[in-house]
């Protein structure tokens, strides 16, 4: 039995805005799993919809999947009151920058209400006008610019001053897996920043500190520890790439797992290392 020509269209329609979509699912979300669901439920109510009264098809499902993803962000806060130890989104890994919306930015996102997310990442990341916003997330125009504006006050340090070189980037994180790993603190410490933050995101399912430990001694301390532990749990190198538009890497473990780790860099020097060790968030590497 063939499908329906009007069924067939509307899929035919759907898919080549798959990628765009799961990209605003995936900012607004964190979550690769969640804006995947998300985008395959926008699929399910767009093959039911009323298709000849829909003018644009993409402004539809674009509005369709704001708000499933506001609806899932009201759960997703009260889950992440009760997260072991810190959040860190699931790592994208990439060949090249992504420069929308970076990992630092992503964090600070998570600071913002809901409403201030969607109305920030609409119009500064995807350039949609207030017009157009007030339709996705069902507030006048006035209001989306008040929301735009107040997320944007929020998370101007988290934007980055400068990007560093491509190449550059991808020279430091080898460098730094090769310090890290070899023990050679030396060579280590002159990569860091006196201000440097390191992060790692277990989840409560592998070991990672429950806290951020910050400053240069603190991060110089927590990786001698590191270095001693695994001479005797080797860490193999899988490939250089840039995770969440941070140069990183991503690394197999002794314990077989997969493991990310990027790096903010300034001036140079590394500002922050967010290293994923959740085993969730690192299903869609594999």
């Amino acid at each position: 039995m063939t499908a329906e020509p009007e069924t067939t269209g509307a899929a035919a329609a759907f898919e080549p805005l798959r990628p765009k979509l799961t990209r605003v699912a995936y900012r607004m979300l964190g979550s690769v799993a969640d804006a995947e669901d998300v985008v395959q439920e926008a699929f399910i109510r767009w093959m039911k919809a009323d298709h000849p009264a829909v003018r644009q098809p993409e402004a539809f499902l674009r509005r369709t999947v704001t708000r499933l993803c506001l609806d899932q962000l009201k759960s997703a806060r009260r889950q992440r009151e009760t997260y072991v130890g810190p959040w860190l989104p699931e790592p994208l890994v990439e060949e090249d920058q992504v420069d929308d919306v970076g990992l630092p930015l992503m964090l600070a996102l998570e600071r913002l209400s809901p409403l201030e997310r969607a109305a920030f990442l609409l119009h500064d990341v995807f350039g949609l006008q207030f017009e157009d916003i007030a339709a996705e997330i069902d507030r006048d125009p006035a209001a989306c610019r008040q929301l735009a504006a107040r997320a944007r006050e929020h998370i101007r340090q988290a934007r980055p001053r400068f990007k560093v070189e491509k190449q550059r980037g991808l020279e430091i994180a080898e460098a730094f897996f090769n310090a890290s790993r070899s023990g050679d603190m030396k060579a280590l410490g002159a990569m860091l920043s006196a201000d440097v933050a390191a992060h790692a995101d277990g989840g409560g399912k592998r070991p990672a500190a429950t806290e951020p430990v910050v400053g240069f001694d603190a991060v110089m301390r927590q990786y001698a520890v590191v270095a001693a532990w695994l001479k005797d749990n080797r860490s193999k190198l899988i490939r250089l790439a840039f995770i969440n538009g941070l140069p990183g890497f991503v690394t197999l473990e002794a314990d077989g797992e997969l493991q990310t780790t990027a790096l903010d860099i300034e001036d140079g020097r590394i500002t922050a290392i967010y290293v994923m060790r959740n085993p969730d968030k690192l299903r869609h590497l594999h």
